[in-house]
């Protein structure tokens, strides 16, 4: 059959056009997927992390807390944008290990970094051990900015430097404890460094971190960041600056409460440069301390007994604050049982990293319970161990275990100062609370090092004068060995 020529044309000009709009709406449908893509992007935009980690602090000392003493406007501002966590814990009752347990978000006892300090003389400085995971390590993978400050006391071995554990930034210092001021001669660990080379400085160690915190949030804002942002402060040497030394000179707390004024201080800037830089909506941020208040600081654990180094509630419960403006509603408290180990799990959920089937974390992510998607309690279980010392939290239950001398058992509902001992009255609980505290000490290494035999000592005779709810004689060998040459 023939097809005219006109015919001929009009189905050309038909194929053509047809060809020109498949063109016309692919181009569109493309544009339009970018768009979305974009606009998803811009949705689910990689929040900022900060875990801000101070020293040695007591529980109740902080306005958030309840301290009529101890003046912190900025870090309850902070506690006011975001969630206060009421029973919350961390991994161990001394800086070392639980500074372990934070970073690796999984029992530090289960890689033998259960002692404090990162070795001893029989050992030698073994520090965190070369196969566990870090959070920086993670986040580093994943296209974040790794960045840490101040005190890192977890080895000082080449192996064990921050800049070999994930971060790609280290500004702060290798040991557990130095001056707040210059130091003329400092031995490498001692030293204030960036990445390895020594920083000579001038003023207040609280100022100068705090300062460097700032500098590396406007350097890096508009990359994801991580910051772990460690202030040694409110540790030994209680030292301050004069002009707060002079503003509390009437204070019962002086020191503390310079130090503490000085540490809020620095809080407040790091706050002001998100702010500025419209990066506080998007910035999760911790606020914790790494163990319960020391007895040589003059911190105050309120109703809490026990202190820095020992099982009690006063060893391990912190003041923790969760903000995250933009997901977390602000201006709430939380009651749940919480942890430390959980700053990794909730972190990588955040940043929307998947956990690598490999890597084994203890922790929970806390978002939906802090978002009010789940209730109840985190954890139904916690546990502690320290060489001689250990403990169990299971539900509103608390078990403390001493070697070679036993158990006392509470109910922290009603007895959060761990007063009454119901062993014998609540036997089933009890039974089943130690049972639970041997199995889970069945998953774990030996230590790698222990503790010098006369601080173990005193962190015996400690826990078994607060079990028998008698007064603790001495806290430290010096005033141990007056006591028994008398």
């Amino acid at each position: 059959m023939k097809i005219s020529t006109k015919k001929l044309i009009l189905r050309f000009l038909l194929l053509a056009f047809s060809a020109i709009t498949v063109v016309f709406v692919i181009s569109c449908t493309t544009k339009n997927k970018s768009t979305i893509v974009v606009s998803k992007k811009e949705k689910v935009k990689k929040p900022n992390i900060i875990v801000i980690l101070i020293d040695d602090a007591g529980y109740a000392d902080f306005g958030f807390m309840g301290s009529k003493d101890l003046e912190t406007p900025n870090i309850d501002n902070l506690a006011n944008s975001g969630v206060v966590l009421t029973d919350a814990h961390v991994s161990a009752t001394v800086c070392a290990p639980s500074r372990a347990g934070l970073m690796t978000g999984k029992y530090q006892q289960r890689f033998g970094f259960e002692a404090n300090n990162t070795g001893d003389p029989h050992v030698g400085d073994i520090g965190l051990s070369d196969d566990v995971t870090t959070m920086a390590d993670v986040f580093k993978k994943n296209e974040y900015k790794t960045i840490a400050l101040g005190k890192w006391h977890l080895g000082v071995d080449k192996s064990d430097h921050p800049n070999e554990r994930g971060f790609d930034e280290f500004f702060g210092f290798e040991v557990g404890s130095r001056s707040y001021f210059p130091l003329k001669n400092p031995q490498k660990k001692e030293m204030l460094q960036h990445n390895g080379e020594r920083v000579l400085f001038e003023g207040y160690m609280t100022d100068v971190l705090g300062d460097q915190s700032v500098k590396y949030i406007q350097e890096n804002k508009d990359t994801p960041f991580f910051m772990y942002l460690a202030y040694n402060a409110v540790h030994t040497p209680m030292e301050a600056k004069q002009e707060h030394l002079e503003k509390y000179k009437n204070h019962p707390r002086q020191k503390l409460a310079a130090m503490t004024w000085s540490l809020d201080e620095n809080i407040g800037k790091l706050q002001a440069k998100l702010r500025e830089l419209n990066l506080d909506q998007n910035t999760l941020i911790y606020f914790l301390s790494d163990n319960g208040g020391a007895a040589n600081n003059s911190s105050s654990g309120g109703p809490l007994k026990g202190w820095k180094g020992n099982e009690f509630e006063g060893g391990h419960r912190v003041p923790f604050i969760v903000s995250w403006p933009s997901v977390i509603k602000s201006g709430q408290r939380f009651s749940g049982l919480s942890s430390s180990l959980d700053i990794f799990t909730t972190s990588i959920a955040a940043a929307h990293i998947k956990k690598e089937e490999d890597l084994i974390l203890d922790g929970v992510n806390l978002l939906p319970y802090l978002k009010g998607e789940k209730k109840g309690n985190p954890h139904g279980k916690l546990f502690w161990r320290k060489l001689e010392e250990s403990a169990a939290r299971i539900g509103q239950h608390k078990l403390i275990g001493l070697e070679n001398f036993g158990y006392t058992f509470y109910n922290l509902e009603n007895d959060l100062g761990e007063t009454i001992d119901l062993s014998m009255k609540e036997k089933t609980n009890f039974t089943n609370a130690v049972n639970e505290l041997k199995l889970w000490e069945m998953q774990l290494m030996k230590p790698l090092w222990v503790e010098e035999r006369e601080w173990m000592d005193v962190t015996y005779h400690i826990h078994e004068r607060l079990m028998t709810n008698k007064k603790v004689l001495y806290d430290n060998p010096k005033d141990m060995k007056k006591i028994k040459q008398q």
